[in-house]
């Protein structure tokens, strides 16, 4: 596995009481989650980085206002067209 360290001053970034562990999660997910919405990581790769399943990370990444589907106008078209 490869690692990639940041250093920062916890203080900078975390709110008052926050622990390291949950800025390091938070950071996790927030680079997993823009890696998704460009296009570097899938959905299941982007969850594996920040320690979720493919599911639970698309939840998230919904929840965060991150669309978890790209259609184009014509999919989108087919997609809610009536079916005869």
């Amino acid at each position: 596995m490869n690692t990639v360290t940041f250093e920062f001053p916890v203080d900078a970034l975390a709110l008052p009481g926050a622990s390291p562990a949950s800025l390091a999660s938070e950071a996790k997910f927030m680079l997993a989650l823009k890696l998704f919405e460009v296009g570097r990581l899938s959905s299941g790769k982007a969850g594996k980085l920040c320690g979720m399943g493919r599911v639970e990370f698309l939840f998230a990444a919904g929840r965060a206002g991150v669309s978890v589907v790209a259609l184009d106008d014509d999919e989108l078209s087919a997609e809610f067209a009536p079916n005869d």
